[in-house]
């Protein structure tokens, strides 16, 4: 991630202006976050993963970052009016905005979201979680005028991504991929800087994104679309599993290892193990590469683990196995085995999450979910694959399962991006995806009637809009 100098007190940011082919240039850039102004070009991103908050002007609250399966910046003081962290350019006008939230306590008239074009403390557009429903909204001080709604189940539970997209006048609004509201705002919201928000409500912040380029509009879901007055600013709280923003960019090449390790015995790992780049492969009873079901693992890690910067080289027995909430960083499979990794936890609040790394050669599965829980694949890239993630389709205990794919990039061949039962409740979100080579006959979401035994049928192959959403598709 690009350092360029560092906030200022009071939140005021240096600023570094040059001619770049004939334009004015602002860059604005510290630890935590980069931000770039180019003329009429405007990006972000901030994933927070070095611990700081350099570049966010804060106003209210309790901001700091916290680890939450990966590092989040956390609002905590439920009791706060309005707690606002803003970063970006005063000069940006038309951009789409998007982050991942999730509420921690939210109830009443709290809110949490993001907010766009602020030109002052309590003066901005927003999109906010709020108990049981998302809203778009626009704060003029205590005035706050509702632009629409929609209902969303999990407002207070999940993580959500919400997206905002602003151009000239108008505004559109977007959670999990799925389109909130739109409206027309007045001239005062024509440029601004970029903010995450709470009011009376704590919540976590991930994966902040902000582009120029806005994805083409999805289905509207139950929206409110009369403006209404409202008393006093309350912004509403959204949930993720879909983010945008760059924590371990897709490599450009794939890493040399520093040595080779066999393993005789599956390696049980218990808090954090970093392999420094080590490729381990498997012997004697791990000694397989095929796809026979049942096979043991060469990492088995525990609830709350995490494994880091590892090779899995040939063969690799069935890579990890992931017994609960647990975060594999930079791992690669350089000829998957039965699968790379299999989440087998016991509760739906456990998250696998995978950031960074890569696979190859998966002839049938990459990542296998068979507990309940979510799976988060981010900043991912993968080739010659049959599917990326799969919901078990016929284990004999079956749970709603949910996935996420963010910034995900996949080189043919490739049979299908993600696996669904949605007739068990999953879910899956694609946000930034990739396609590369001949993807013609790829299936983005593959959806199934999921069973207890004998075997599971095919009933969609593409995105429904409903259990599966994706937005950011782009091939060739």
């Amino acid at each position: 991630m690009t350092h360029a100098g560092q906030a200022q007190p009071g939140g005021r940011r240096r600023r570094r202006a040059a001619v770049v082919g004939g334009f004015a240039a602002v860059v604005v850039a510290a630890a935590g976050i980069t931000a770039t102004a180019f003329a009429d070009s405007t990006s972000l991103s901030a994933t927070f993963e070095d611990g700081g908050t350099s570049g966010w002007a804060k106003s209210g609250g309790s901001w700091s970052v916290v680890a939450d399966d990966t590092k989040v910046l956390r609002q905590a003081n439920a009791g706060s009016a309005l707690a606002r962290m803003f970063a970006g350019d005063e000069g940006w006008a038309d951009y789409s905005l998007q982050a991942r939230v999730k509420a921690v306590s939210l109830t009443g008239a709290g809110t949490a979201g993001i907010a766009a074009r602020a030109t002052g403390s309590s003066q901005f557009e927003r999109l906010v979680l709020v108990p049981g429903a998302v809203r778009l909204e626009e704060v003029r001080g205590s005035s706050v005028t509702v632009l629409g709604s929609a209902t969303l189940a999990s407002a207070a539970t999940a993580w959500h991504t919400l997206r905002v997209d602003v151009s000239g006048s108008s505004i559109t609004g977007y959670a999990d991929g799925v389109k909130v509201a739109s409206g027309t705002v007045g001239a005062k919201f024509a440029k601004g800087r970029v903010g995450l928000v709470t009011t009376t409500a704590s919540a976590s912040f991930d994966d902040v994104k902000v582009s120029t380029s806005a994805a083409a509009p999805t289905p509207t879901v139950t929206a409110s679309p009369s403006p209404t007055k409202t008393a006093s600013p309350t912004p509403s709280p959204t949930k993720t599993a879909s983010p945008t923003a760059t924590a371990a960019p897709v490599a450009s090449k794939w890493p040399t290892a520093t040595k080779t390790e066999k393993l005789s015995a599956t390696k049980k790992i218990t808090g954090s193990f970093d392999g420094g780049n080590t490729q381990f492969v498997g012997t004697g009873d791990l000694g397989g590469d095929g796809q026979e079901e049942g096979q043991d693992a060469l990492f088995d890690l525990a609830d709350g683990a995490t494994l880091s910067n590892v090779i899995l080289g040939s063969p690799a027995a069935d890579g990890v196995h992931c017994l609960g909430t647990c975060t594999l960083t930079n791992v690669w499979w350089l000829d998957v085995g039965e699968d790379a990794a299999t989440f087998k936890g016991t509760s739906a609040g456990q998250t696998m999450t995978i950031n960074g790394g890569g696979a190859k050669s998966a002839s049938d599965k990459t990542f296998q979910h068979n507990g309940p829980g979510t799976m988060i694949i981010k900043n991912f890239q993968a080739e010659n694959i049959g599917k990326l993630y799969r919901s078990c389709g016929n284990c004999s205990k079956q749970y709603a399962r949910h996935v996420q794919v963010l910034d995900v990039t996949i080189t043919a061949p490739v049979k299908a991006v993600v696996g669904i039962n949605p007739n068990l409740g999953d879910t899956a979100v694609i946000d930034g995806l990739k396609l590369v080579g001949d993807t013609a006959k790829t299936d983005v979401c593959a959806l199934f009637k999921g069973v207890t035994s004998g075997e599971p049928t095919q009933v969609g192959d593409e995105p429904d809009g409903v259990s599966c959403k994706a937005s950011h598709v782009t091939k060739g």
